[in-house]
């Protein structure tokens, strides 16, 4: 009776606590993310019904300036127009005279050509008009209207959903469609956005190809095109659920609304009905089955019951209802939780009446051993490991930052921590500490592995190869002087484990072949080398690591009596056309 009424209880407290959470919009965020996810899965998907003619950098610099002349913008125009496309989305605003009262003339008259052309604007007074190419009567005189391109976000600052309207003008996405179906749009609220995929997926033409001639026409034919801005100075980049590590450019954000909007908003959220209904059925579901299976059963059925719903989850989204996902996980692991642990009070309650009885019998030390330990600091014990550490210092940091805003010192110095602890991790080092600019990481601890070196070899090339040149990239963008980076590489044993006390604690990998890998990076000042490998290191690699390598002579190490032998990278050789 008390297992059943705790059992009722977990399952009550897991129905309200997930209630509560989706209605607080606490799991908004993570929410937004399995939505992500699912799209993932889920994979591309072509797109025949819309196409993007993107102004990047290529076709700017060809025509010698931004913003592009109308005159330019007059022939794109015309060149849709002749290649027969369904509807011109033109994502490019054109609220104010360009000086140029002639070419303004030219592109009114391209867009009175182009029956039905919707144009740009974030710009919209209190009673929804615009003033776009003169005003809404202007537009209205040769068929052309203009539409808000604003792109509201989501949680986590993702684009994931179209409106109807947005500051009581319509969205450019319903415009487009309304434009290219001839027939109104039923009025929504918001729906998710159809990707087809990630960045690109969309059939994307260069704006200077179009205005020269250089597109098949037949590429374009019937389609909905938007043209916009795709260059990164123009900033128009727009986080999407289809791509975590890439932006997408605001005018293939727009086709893909588009085309959501033309398919019928194939995406629908799930009513709100459906969302209590999965959550109270997935909070009782462990609950009852805890009742007759033992805990490791329970938890195992707990484990398929996620997983079927997760599978669930996703065909649902294939074929287009968006089921929230989390408040039923966590009614499901909150029931199961709360289930085993009302079981769990029971049988320990059972377990100290047993004791009580058996102590009796048996000495206290002997049943204390029986019982799990745990380290009471929650450290990792040290260990003595072959492992390969590096070590790399930002060469003229410390110059920079003696003139630099304190402001800009730190978000450098975020953005090359950054770059170089991705690229540490990407081959499964350990990052130990942050020394300023510099980085102390090792490769086989606290998990041993036998290709530690080689990993630490791979982690320095790239750091060398792929980080700095992407952070000076960076730092160039903002005119900003460039830097250079030194690294060592040394093998051997390295004592490892975590270090202080409960209120601080770190990890420190320490000996004689940590003290070596520093003073080797050291070493690379005034050397044509930004890298030196011990003899250790190079002892350990595989051939194929070898080889990349060339002696370097010795090196004299602090503390030590004798040199070390180091390599350092061969020079790339370089082809030259005869």
């Amino acid at each position: 009776m008390r297992r059943r009424l705790g059992v009722a209880a977990a399952a009550l407290a897991a129905v309200l606590i997930a209630l509560a959470a989706s209605a607080t919009g606490v799991l908004d965020r993570l929410e937004g993310q399995t939505q992500d996810a699912r799209f993932a899965v889920r994979g591309e998907r072509p797109a025949t019904d819309v196409a993007v003619v993107a102004i990047d950098a290529q076709s700017i610099n060809a025509l010698n300036r931004w913003p592009i002349r109308r005159v330019w913008h007059a022939r794109a125009v015309d060149a849709l127009r002749k290649a027969g496309v369904r509807g011109i989305g033109y994502d490019v605003q054109f609220t104010e005279p360009s000086g140029r009262g002639a070419d303004d003339y030219a592109l009114f008259e391209a867009v009175a050509r182009a029956k039905g052309t919707v144009l740009s604007t974030t710009e919209v007074d209190e009673k929804g008009r615009t003033n776009v190419l003169g005003g809404d009567e202007n537009l209205k005189s040769v068929g052309a209207r203009a539409a808000n391109t604003s792109t509201p976000v989501d949680t986590g600052a993702v684009v994931r959903r179209v409106y109807f309207d947005i500051d009581g003008l319509e969205t450019f996405a319903v415009a487009a469609a309304e434009s290219a179906t001839k027939r109104p749009v039923a009025p929504f609220d918001s729906a998710p956005i159809d990707y087809h995929g990630g960045p690109g997926t969309i059939p994307t033409y260069r704006f200077i190809d179009l205005v020269k001639g250089r597109i098949d026409p037949a590429k374009l034919r019937g389609r909905v095109v938007v043209v916009g801005a795709s260059a990164p100075s123009l900033q128009d980049l727009h986080p999407v659920p289809t791509a975590r590590d890439e932006l997408m450019p605001g005018p293939e954000v727009q086709a893909n609304a588009i085309s959501t909007v033309l398919q019928g908003l194939p995406l629908r959220d799930a009513p709100r009905w459906l969302e209590i209904l999965l959550v109270v059925a997935l909070a009782v579901i462990v609950p009852l089955a805890s009742l007759r299976l033992r805990a490791r059963w329970s938890i195992a059925f707990a484990v398929a019951a996620l997983a079927l719903w997760l599978v669930a989850a996703q065909l649902a989204f294939d074929r287009g209802t968006v089921l929230p996902v989390l408040p039923p996980v966590l009614a499901l692991l909150t029931g199961a939780v709360g289930a085993l642990g009302a079981a769990a009070l029971l049988n320990a309650r059972e377990r100290r009446r047993m004791r009580f009885l058996f102590g009796r019998f048996v000495p206290e030390p002997v049943v204390d051993e029986l019982l799990a330990r745990e380290d009471a600091t929650g450290g990792i014990a040290g260990v003595r490991q072959e492992s390969t550490v590096l070590f790399c210092d930002l060469r003229g940091f410390t110059t920079f930052a003696e003139s630099a805003e304190p402001e800009l010192v730190i978000d450098v110095l975020n953005t090359y921590l950054g770059e170089m602890t991705e690229a540490i991790l990407g081959h499964d080092g350990t990052v130990v500490s942050y020394l300023g600019d510099g980085i102390m990481a090792v490769f086989g601890s606290p998990v041993e592995r036998s290709d530690h070196a080689a990993q630490g070899l791979a982690a320095a090339e790239e750091l060398l190869a792929v980080r700095l040149p992407r952070l000076n990239d960076w730092l160039a963008e903002r005119d900003l002087p460039p830097f250079r980076l030194g690294v060592g590489l040394n093998s051997g044993a390295v004592m490892s484990g975590t270090v202080g006390n409960e209120r601080r604690m770190e990890y420190a990998a320490v000996g004689d072949t940590t003290n070596v890998a520093a003073r080797l990076q050291a070493a690379t000042k005034g050397t044509p080398h930004a890298l030196f490998v011990s003899q250790a290191t190079w002892d350990r690699l595989d051939e194929h690591s070898r080889v990349r390598l060339a002696p370097s002579g010795e090196q004299a190490v602090a503390g030590r009596g004798q040199t070390v032998a180091v390599y350092a990278p061969r020079p790339v050789r370089r082809l030259h056309a005869a």
